[in-house]
């Protein structure tokens, strides 16, 4: 009875257990630093941003978890299936009194993470359109203004500048610095894309000298190659020597194996292109001349044709007929004119001997009244002392109504 009592006395709480065995994992030197293979299953990614999943063999398992402040630098996204390298410290967790690994960093069993993140981003921007030949824009074949994204002090803008001169010195460069390797390489590649799209530029060549995956790795991100999709102006990419490929050579609407041969695409050679023009400019000549001589000849051989010398014919007789016209008309003119004079001039005479004028000048005179001029040819139209105007040939008379007589 003593011992069972002493062995009650002695009880732990779950709590306690639990925090006992958290503190020997978590101070055991093999499981505080611990590395495990394994393939994932039942791969969650929280929208806090931390990863959930476990990690299992041929026998068993163990729960595995990535917070964000962790995971955050995976260039790769974990998934069912994958075979990784994990590395982190096992404990438990209190809550559920469930042993877990908790991962500080995860790998690829088998290949490296750049190359599969590479891998995994090519196949998702391929499923969504982005490499499709439609929405590759065309190059311009002269651009006045040539913007260039590049890191200001490599060989790269060195070669590019000096291909631009040996090729064709009259075309404009603007050059948007940018950080092409490390941490903030990406966003200064994306700041630059953006600068340029704000300019005057006519195309963009983006890119860098060549290196290892680590080196070129800003022209993977994905940020990168979205940007470079939504750029009005046409780009093309020129990232490390002919046999490295980028995420942004898919992307880009032209690749250039190098950025010296980038420039060589985009800039014509000057004296290749005056020998164009020149030559097109002889054919042209040549082919203007030989039509204006066509057409010389085929316009001679419609004028000496008879359908053509019946109209011009017609025209003469047409205008031997209208004289004959205008002739007739002055005649019938000048004869109506005759005529109407002729009767003009009866009528006038007519009107002279009718005119109370001529009556006057023979000796007779008109009375009318002085008020109002109305003649007078009654003595009932006037009355003692009314005035009366008596015209003559020579001029007229007031009087003064005296004595009225009738016949």
């Amino acid at each position: 009875m003593w011992e069972e009592n002493n062995f009650l006395d002695r009880a732990w709480s779950v709590t306690q257990v639990t925090n006992y065995l958290k503190e020997v994992l978590e101070t055991d030197p093999n499981l505080s630093k611990v590395t495990v293979k394994g393939e994932i299953s039942n791969f969650h990614h929280h929208s806090s941003g931390h990863m959930y999943f476990t990690l299992k063999d041929e026998k068993t398992q163990i729960s595995a978890v990535m917070f964000k402040g962790y995971n955050h630098k995976l260039e790769f996204e974990p998934e069912d299936g994958m075979a990784v390298i994990a590395q982190g410290k096992v404990s438990i967790y209190p809550a559920r009194g469930q042993y877990q690994i908790y991962i500080h960093n995860l790998e690829p069993d088998g290949i490296g993470s750049l190359h599969l993140a590479f891998e995994q981003l090519k196949k998702k921007l391929d499923q969504e359109g982005l490499f499709k030949d439609e929405f590759k824009k065309t190059i311009p074949k002269i651009p006045a203004k040539v913007g260039v994204i590049t890191s200001p002090t490599g060989a790269a803008i060195r070669d590019i500048i000096s291909v631009v001169k040996r090729r064709f010195a009259n075309i404009s460069l603007l050059i948007a610095p940018a950080v092409v390797q490390g941490e903030k390489s990406a966003a200064s590649l994306v700041k630059g894309l953006e600068l340029l799209n704000k300019s005057d530029v006519d195309v963009i060549i983006i890119g860098r000298g060549g290196g290892s995956i680590e080196d070129l790795w800003a022209f993977n991100k994905e940020e990168v190659a979205r940007s470079i999709f939504k750029s009005k102006v046409p780009v093309i990419s020129a990232v490390g020597h002919e046999t490295d490929f980028t995420i942004s050579d898919f992307v880009a609407d032209l690749r250039a194996p190098t950025p010296s041969a980038a420039a060589e695409l985009v800039v014509s050679n000057r004296e290749e292109i005056e020998r164009y023009v020149k030559r097109l400019y002889n054919n042209l000549t040549v082919a203007i001349e030989n039509r204006l001589n066509r057409l010389g000849d085929k316009l001679n051989n419609l004028k000496g044709r008879r359908a053509l010398q019946l109209p011009k014919d017609q025209i003469l007789e047409y205008t031997q007929k209208l004289d004959e016209l205008t002739i007739n008309l002055q005649d019938k003119f000048k004869n109506n004119l005759s005529k109407k004079r002729e009767k003009l001039e009866s009528l006038v005479s007519n009107l002279n001997s009718l005119s109370p004028l001529n009556t006057l000048a023979r000796g007779y005179s008109l009375t009318r009244k002085a008020e109002g001029g109305r003649a007078i040819n009654s003595i009932s139209q006037v009355n003692k002392d009314d005035l009366v105007e008596i015209l003559l040939k020579d001029g007229h008379l007031l009087c003064n109504v005296e004595k009225i007589s009738e016949k």
